[in-house]
């Protein structure tokens, strides 16, 4: 069932419906369940028992972390001595801890096992002859297919042990906790929230008010137009460029280049927009995930604006814990550079991933070590306050990103590596143009490019109304725009569309 279907637009209504008419609240958690259980079925039905699985396992041990076995916890502690008092505290965290890392170990073991055994079996067959490793890594790619959304499923479960284990009070509803792990709309692609939040929104829900309807039905609207309408339209360019290599010439891969950053902007957003529409709907707020990305001016800018939930999951829950920027210059290089490996990794099984992470981390050092000495140099911090240091600041942040989703589009480094030694003087095919341009678009290399750039200057344009103006749509005027955004969509979309790519993730 996709988010851009008449099928889920009905499934929706009628989820509204039913769990509207409940004034219950353990009810409508129920609504909730099912239907997310329906909506994952439709999906793949097999991978339920899984999850199930793994949501009981983590509210499980979610409780036991945080049972209070601490001396404190007893009344009749008068008779221990300080020292057998601090020794039994120590135990008491020192079990807390083992189940911490028993759960967080749990996991990852899962996510390991579905997405990243085949790679691992691929990369140590050649180095110590094993062929049997190659060809177990070939039949498990055959034949098995990672459950959707595992990455985010996963991510959210470690968070919720980690919040524990700080403090935070674990769950004793169990159907609260299962409503939250599998809530549809999040379900498959985030973002990433915490059961807290979750749980603090379900105790005072209300029914959404007139201007927060008009919001949700907004932004379900918006973002079908993002997805179809123009993440949908640039993929089949950015497929039939990426498909044929050997055939295109520099301009086009450049071109290509391009339009991927902006299909994936407006796929993963667009999805996230419908998302948090249908949480609206439904009286709960999703977090934001994206926030103008490709108009930062550093990395680190970017990575605040770029998958949020993402970037907001690594600092708490990595980079704090290694040390972030309280260890010295070098150790936050290293935790920087560390972390964006590891979100590199958490993309995908291929080494292109890995690069990916580290151009990235790379980025974030040079960053932070300018920065370091910009503070030193009071006329080199204003030069990058003036318009000029500004605009260079932002181009060579948007360089470095559109860049690197070279890998992210190529994992397999052959062909990105192929791609970027093709950047510089590589003639097209004589019939690529043709075929890739005029039959499938019937249009000219230029005004594909035109349309292009009149994409991204309407999302500079919204970008400046936002941030510069600070206005926004009234809720009468999202409320009129909404059926015209749905028509344009069933009318204009291409036929069967493209999946969404995080869905890979």
């Amino acid at each position: 069932m996709a988010f851009i279907s008449i099928t889920y637009g009905l499934f929706l209504l009628g989820v509204l419906f039913i769990y509207w008419s409940q004034r219950s609240s353990s009810w409508r958690l129920w609504i909730l369940l099912i239907a997310s259980l329906l909506f994952y079925s439709s999906l793949q039905i097999q991978y339920i028992p899984l999850l199930l699985f793994v949501v009981w396992l983590n509210f499980y041990l979610g409780q036991k972390i945080a049972v209070n076995t601490s001396p404190g916890s007893h009344l009749n502690n008068n008779h221990l001595s300080n020292e057998e008092w601090l020794m039994a505290q120590e135990l008491w965290n020192q079990k807390r801890l083992r189940l911490l890392w028993l759960g967080i170990g749990l996991n990852i073991l899962c996510l390991v096992s579905f997405k990243y055994v085949p790679f691992i079996l691929t990369n140590i067959s050649a180095p110590l002859n094993l062929p049997v490793a190659r060809e177990g890594a070939s039949w498990i790619s055959d034949r098995l297919i990672a459950p959707l959304g595992l990455s985010f499923f996963v991510f959210e479960c470690i968070a919720y042990l980690i919040d524990v284990y700080r403090g935070a009070p674990a769950t004793r509803q169990g159907l609260q906790f299962a409503t939250y792990k599998l809530f549809f709309p999040k379900l498959i692609s985030g973002p990433i929230t915490r059961y807290h939040q979750f749980a603090s929104e379900f105790k005072d829900i209300q029914f959404p008010s007139f201007d927060r309807l008009s919001e949700g039905l907004w932004l379900i609207a918006s973002g079908a137009v993002k997805k179809a309408l123009l993440a949908d339209r640039i993929g089949i360019f950015v497929d039939l460029c990426f498909g044929n290599l050997e055939r295109a010439g520099s301009g086009d891969l450049w071109l290509a280049i391009f339009a991927y950053g902006l299909q994936l902007y407006l796929d993963f957003s667009g999805y996230v927009d419908i998302a948090r529409g249908s949480a609206i709907l439904m009286g709960f707020n999703l977090p934001e995930n994206f926030k103008f990305p490709y108009f930062s001016t550093s990395i680190a800018d970017f990575w605040r604006r770029w998958h949020i939930t993402l970037g907001d999951w690594i600092r708490n829950y990595l980079y704090f814990p290694l040390g972030g920027s309280r260890k010295g210059l070098g150790r936050t290089c290293l935790n920087l550079f560390v972390v964006m490996l590891i979100i590199g990794i958490w993309h995908g099984a291929a080494w292109g991933f890995v690069v990916w992470g580290g151009l990235h981390g790379l980025a974030l050092v040079v960053h932070r070590l300018t920065q370091t000495l910009s503070e030193r140099f009071a006329w080199l911090k204003g030069w990058w306050q003036t318009g000029f240091g500004v605009l260079m600041a932002w181009a060579i942040t948007q360089w470095m990103v559109f860049m690197s989703w070279i890998f992210f589009r190529l994992p397999n480094l052959k062909q990105a590596g192929f791609v970027i030694q093709n950047l510089w003087g590589q003639p097209a095919d004589v019939q690529f143009a043709e075929n890739v341009y005029l039959t499938a678009f019937g249009l000219e290399r230029f005004e594909l490019t035109l349309l292009l750039v009149i994409v991204a200057l309407f999302m500079a344009g919204v970008y400046g109304i936002h941030r510069g103006l600070k206005l926004q749509l009234n809720w009468p005027l999202k409320l009129l725009l909404v059926p015209l955004c749905l028509y344009a969509v069933w009318l204009l979309a291409p036929e069967g569309g493209l999946p969404y790519i995080y869905f890979d993730f």
